[in-house]
């Protein structure tokens, strides 16, 4: 479990609560229904217009892995491939048939049982791609699905100060009640520009840069199992699994880079 998310949710939250208490002001007068069923059940009404109820539903069923995130990453998978590549040069690509029992991963089960089936080549690479492209797909759904409900909050919570402003007008003749009815009326305001940067464009872009290692992984898996299939080395199959894996410059590499720019080419 990656709890990225959750960790964002809480530092952001926690310094809103933060600058409240420093103001001197009450929470409860930020929670109040009207504006919040609005601004909530309003962005998400017109989200569910943009698209279908099947993109809906979908993006319903995304949300636990927003903040669960992906078990399984690209280099976590590494080991388990070169292990089958060990398994068909040495027993056959039968043998591979053996390992679908225990193999949890849908794509990757896939794969070993089209091979174990004698699949060609090409044509496995064709089925896989398209999985692949079938799953960025789903991904974009998701994630588009909160990215427009984020840009549709702000200004739904502007409607609906709009609307608080004009019930304001009406009861001029109270100005005992103004200030109240004002600073409800900017509620609503508050709430759109919340929700939007603190809950509907965060998990927007989480399910976004999952669904981009979930291709970064596939990818991986494809590439492994082709090389497995034409009956690769195992140790050339790790070694070029880990150069597709994109990992963080280190300080040792940053500084190899920096004197190699500064270096002068040698003269002939």
């Amino acid at each position: 479990m990656d709890p990225s998310l959750i960790i964002g949710l809480v530092l952001a939250f926690g310094a809103l609560l933060a600058m409240i208490g420093i103001e001197g002001a009450s929470v409860t007068a930020l929670l109040l229904p009207a504006p919040m069923i609005l601004v909530f059940g309003g962005t998400i009404a017109v989200g569910i217009a943009t698209g279908t109820i099947r993109d809906f539903v979908h993006a319903i069923k995304s949300l636990p892995r927003a903040f669960r995130g992906d078990r399984r990453t690209a280099a976590s998978m590494i080991d388990q491939i070169v292990g089958y590549a060990d398994t068909a040069r040495s027993q056959g690509l039968l043998a591979l048939e053996q390992a679908l029992v225990d193999e949890k991963d849908p794509f990757l089960r896939q794969s070993l049982q089209s091979i174990a089936d004698g699949v060609d080549a090409e044509d496995l690479r064709t089925l896989m791609e398209d999985e692949i492209t079938s799953a960025a797909a789903r991904n974009r759904t998701a994630s588009k699905f909160y990215m427009t409900l984020g840009g549709f909050a702000p200004t739904v919570g502007i409607v609906g100060t709009v609307v608080s402003l004009t019930h304001v007008l009406e009861n001029l003749n109270k100005p005992d009640e103004l200030g109240h009815m004002i600073a409800a009326a900017f509620v609503a305001t508050l709430w759109g520009l919340l929700s939007a940067n603190f809950i509907w464009l965060p998990i927007g872009g989480r399910l976004q840069r999952l669904g981009e290692l979930e291709v970064e992984r596939m990818t991986l898996v494809m590439e492994g199992m082709l090389a497995v299939q034409a009956g690769s080395p195992p140790q050339f199959v790790g070694e070029r699994l880990r150069a597709l894996v994109a990992q963080p410059q280190t300080k040792s590499n940053r500084r190899g880079a920096d004197r190699g720019a500064a270096d002068p080419a040698p003269t002939p």
